[in-house]
């Protein structure tokens, strides 16, 4: 079996698609999978991982050629929106487009049961989960970073932290606010902060953040981010899954998310804490999540949730996942 597994607009795209790309490539790799990263109609299955009009065009070509077709389901029009600066406007012609795209492919691959959820209103092609997965390999080692990071960041624990694009739907204002609301501990934000592309809000939530919440920018060495934070904290509105979160847990650190659909899988007090997402206004929100970390303040409960999470988090590791695709692929040749 030939896999032609394409990332369209692949030199541009970081974040979360990317490392569920890096994630899928070193899957096939374990299960002895061969593909080529070009779009070819030379294959077997063609995988397309962002559905732009190139991959759209081989899609069409595919199925006159009776080539199968993969479709990844990363994006949305649910979560395009509050991203980087036109995003907004940008979502709403993009769902008829996302439509059209994904009604090409024979099988949609779903990072979550809650975006199969959304894409079951898109298109009629059947749908499988398979979780983007936790790289374990790539986080070893964090422990001895700590220092380090600490130091360069003039971070002191515990750390309240997050990692991934600063961007508005992620819960920025909510960070931001969190830190203006416990000047007594210090909140990280690690990764790019890319200003040029962010809308007048977002820039200015950046620029008149508090002194203990500092926006780190792109980090070379992402383990530093997880050695030196303690409570991960992500009151993000919209994910698709959150492969940060995964990784946060696969460290062992407490995670305290926002109540949301995506987030159903965790077990509130177990192995994570979450916050309702239905407060009345801003400020009341900034109090939900701040009490909850203001609990894991107390370093007991902290490793406990650690621990827990850290256990949950073996179901997403790459091994776990791996022989996913060799069945999905093999059904549909």
């Amino acid at each position: 079996m030939r896999v032609s597994h394409y990332f369209e607009f692949g030199d541009h795209v970081t974040g979360g698609i990317r490392e569920s790309v890096q994630h899928q490539r070193k899957m096939l790799d374990r299960v002895g999978i061969a593909y080529t990263t070009e779009p070819t109609l030379d294959a077997d299955v063609l995988h397309c991982n962002l559905m732009g009009p190139r991959s759209v065009w081989y899609a069409k070509r595919a199925s006159d050629r009776g080539v199968p077709v993969v479709a990844h389901t990363h994006v949305t029009a649910e979560d395009f929106g509050d991203s980087f600066r036109f995003t907004n406007a940008l979502a709403r012609p993009l769902r008829p487009y996302l439509e059209r795209a994904y009604g090409l492919a024979d099988a949609l691959v779903c990072p979550s049961e809650y975006n199969r959820g959304l894409i079951e209103g898109y298109a009629d092609a059947p749908t499988t989960v398979i979780s983007n997965g936790v790289d374990r390999e790539k986080l070893a080692g964090f422990e001895s970073l700590e220092a380090e990071y600490r130091e360069r960041y003039d971070l002191d624990p515990p750390t309240v932290f997050l990692v991934g694009h600063v961007i508005k739907r992620k819960g920025l204002e909510t960070f931001v606010e969190l830190a203006r609301a416990l000047p007594e501990l210090d909140f990280a934000w690690f990764g790019p902060l890319d200003l040029s592309l962010k809308g007048r809000e977002t820039t200015r939530l950046i620029e008149e953040s508090p002194d203990n919440c500092t926006f780190t920018g792109y980090v070379d060495d992402i383990r530093g981010a997880y050695a030196a934070g303690d409570v991960f904290c992500f009151p993000t509105h919209e994910e698709n899954e959150g492969i940060a979160l995964l990784e946060a847990m696969t460290t062992g650190k407490a995670v305290v998310v926002r109540d949301i659909e995506t987030f159903s899988w965790l077990a509130d007090g177990e192995d994570c804490l979450k916050v309702d997402p239905a407060a009345a206004d801003a400020a009341s929100d900034v109090d939900a999540f701040a009490d909850a970390i203001r609990s894991l303040t107390d370093a007991d409960r902290r490793r406990r949730l650690g621990e827990n999470a850290a256990a949950r988090s073996e179901a997403f590791s790459l091994d776990a996942i791996a022989e996913r695709y060799r069945s999905l692929y093999a059904d549909l040749v």
